[in-house]
Formats: C-alpha cells, sequence, structure tokens
C-alpha cells in the first residue's frame, strides 16, 4: 500500500533513563584512590551526574523497550501501525537474533514489517535516522518508522580509565518518523569518515574471535580507549554543517537547534564559535543533557532534541542540525525541518 506524501518528518521522540544516580563526589573520590586528580576532567566535559544500570534485569534492548512505547504511546500508535524498526547499539544485548526483531515482538508489530540493527557506534542513530528517511523517501509503502537508540556503556567501561568510566551514562531515545504531505523533515545528510585512527577505541578489546582465548581476564574484553585529542572532530563538524546550510541557503542564525554529540562540551562550544555565534546570542540553541545524563553515545542527540522539545525551544517549523561523531572517525551531520 502506497501512502500520500513524499516528505519525512519527526513526528515525535522519546528517552528513558536508568533510576540510579551517580554524581561526581564518587568518581572523584575513586580516582584520587588512583592517584588520579579528574576534577579538571570532569569540568571540561561537562559533567555533574549520570544515570547508570545497578541492576540485573536491564539493557540496551529494555531501554529500548521503555523508550519505543512511549514514544508510540505519545504518538498514538501501536506496535502493529510501524512498518520499519531500526535498532542502533554498539552494545547490542544479542547479535542474533536481532535487537530490532525482539523490539518487534515486544511491541506486537505486524508480520510486513522491516526489521534490522544498525551500528556506527556513538554515530548510530543519527546515520540510522538518516538512512531511514533516505530509504522511506524511496520506499512509499512506509509510513511509519521506529528508530531506537541504546547503549548500555557502563558495563563495559575499565574502572581505571576516567574517559570512559567517569563519563560514560547509560540511556535509551526513541524517534517515530513518517511520510507526510507537508513541506518540512528530513532536508539533507553529509557524511565525513576518516579512518586512520581507528585503533583508538576498540571493543572488545581482545575482538570478538579472541573473547574466548585461554587465560582471558575482564580488562583484556572490556573497552579499550588510547587517549587522543578529542577535539580533533571539530573542523569536521563545523566543515559539514556550514556546507549543509550553504546548500540551502541557510545561515548559522536560521538554525534554532543543534542536536550534537553530548560526549564533551568543550567541543560543542568550539562548534559554537567555529559557526562564528556568540554565546549570549545562540544561548538554548546548543542543547546540553550531558550534564544530567553522562555521555549517553548513540542516543544523545536525540535527548537533547526531545529535552528542546520539552521546554519549548524547538517548535514545529524549525531547523535543526543533529551531529555526531563514531570511534574511527564517522561524522554524520544532518539538517531536518520539524
Amino acid at each position: 500500500m502506497e501512502h500520500t506524501g513524499d516528505n519525512i518528518r519527526i513526528r515525535n521522540a522519546a528517552y528513558y533513563h536508568p533510576q540510579h544516580v551517580v554524581d561526581n563526589d564518587y568518581y572523584l573520590e575513586h580516582f584520587a584512590a588512583l592517584g588520579k586528580d579528574i576534577k579538571r576532567f570532569l569540568e571540561v566535559m561537562g559533567r555533574e551526574q549520570r544515570y547508570i544500570i545497578n541492576n540485573s534485569h536491564e539493557n540496551a534492548l529494555t531501554m529500548g523497550y521503555e523508550a519505543a512505547a512511549k514514544a508510540l504511546a505519545e504518538a498514538g500508535l501501536q506496535g502493529e501501525d510501524l512498518d520499519m524498526i531500526v535498532f542502533a547499539s554498539q552494545t547490542p544485548e544479542y547479535t542474533y537474533p536481532t535487537n530490532a526483531l525482539l523490539l518487534h515482538h515486544r511491541l506486537s508489530g505486524k508480520h510486513r514489517t522491516i526489521t534490522m540493527d544498525s551500528n556506527a557506534n556513538c554515530a548510530g542513530m543519527v546515520t540510522a535516522v538518516e538512512q531511514a528517511s533516505r530509504y522511506m523517501q524511496a520506499n512509499r509503502s512506509v509510513r511509519y518508522a521506529l528508530i531506537v537508540g541504546s547503549d548500555y556503556s557502563s558495563i563495559n567501561c575499565r574502572t581505571d580509565d576516567e574517559i570512559t568510566y567517569a563519563n560514560f551514562g547509560d540511556a535509551a531515545a526513541a524517534v517515530i518518523l513518517e511520510r507526510t504531505p507537508e513541506a518540512s523533515g528530513f532536508m539533507d545528510s553529509l557524511y565525513y569518515t576518516d579512518s586512520g585512527l581507528w585503533e583508538g577505541i576498540t571493543f572488545p578489546a581482545c575482538g570478538l574471535s579472541g573473547i574466548y582465548r585461554d587465560g582471558l581476564t575482564p580488562e583484556d574484553i572490556r573497552l579499550r580507549w588510547i587517549p587522543f585529542d578529542g577535539s580533533v572532530c571539530v573542523g569536521a563538524a563545523i566543515h559539514d554543517i556550514k556546507e549543509l546550510l550553504d546548500r540551502h541557503g541557510l545561515a548559522a542564525g536560521d538554525i534554532s537547534a543543534f542536536c550534537l554529540s553530548q560526549f564533551s562540551l568543550k567541543n560543542i562550544e568550539l562548534i559554537r564559535e567555529g559557526l562564528g555565534l556568540e554565546a549570549e546570542a545562540s544561548a538554548g540553541k546548543f542543547i546540553y543533557v550531558g550534564g544530567e545524563f553522562g555521555y549517553t553515545a548513540t542516543s544523545s542527540p536525540f535527548i537533547a532534541f526531545q529535552r528542546g522539545v520539552e521546554e519549548g525551544s524547538i517548535q514545529r517549523g524549525d531547523y535543526v542540525i543533529f551531529w555526531s561523531v563514531g570511534a574511527g572517525w564517522q561524522i554524520p551531520t544532518m539538517l531536518y525541518q520539524y
């Protein structure tokens, strides 16, 4: 069945996080016992607290389900209305069956539903929304698509690594895309890839084929993060945002919200400066939730987006930039009119 309309817009979004909160004091004390003072690091990253799973029944799949169920309820839709489900994660609960299939089961989806998992690391949900939007433009039988981004990162961090253990939080976000005849929605995107730094972040550290090796310890498996200059991606972000705006005759000041990776508050400030936007004049445009949530990886730009909707800084018709960065590097930038 073909559905009318050629534009793909965000109908609504939702997020979910665990209830357990861990603030900076815990990490300051933890790393002080290891001989490390991480106070300045936490200030640069913009951390105050983070939501952390502290039980055995929550994971990336359960968090994704909670976010999806909330998004569907708020949209007045049910699982059987969905024509496509995409689950984006770098910490999937299962590699088979797909988490999208399990989400389909929990949501009582119909048989005629496209289900697939995707992984572009921390850039995964921006990538999944961009890819689903373009697919929907090409396949008019898809009216509603559910995109879920969820990472249970805290469990995979080495407890002696402040860059990950003190930085990451656990959360999920869900976005419902819909076909519409209205003149709004997905506009354009760009990708930037530089694979030269691929060894900087690896998980499992030993490689998936090595996890059964004799003598392996948990630390051989957990996330390996070799320190590097995290601002290395800022130049590409500024260039690609400007290029997207130029393509569509827009200026940075025309954008109502920049929903960027929440990895580092400093990076967001550098991007704002690189776009020539003053801090006071652009107050509220660069939405930052990393102080509350920690770094939630793939979901972070869309938690920022939904927070902007909730607080009224993002309204229908507004132009929104989504940007994120995945290990390696893979950097998607996307322009939407909400």
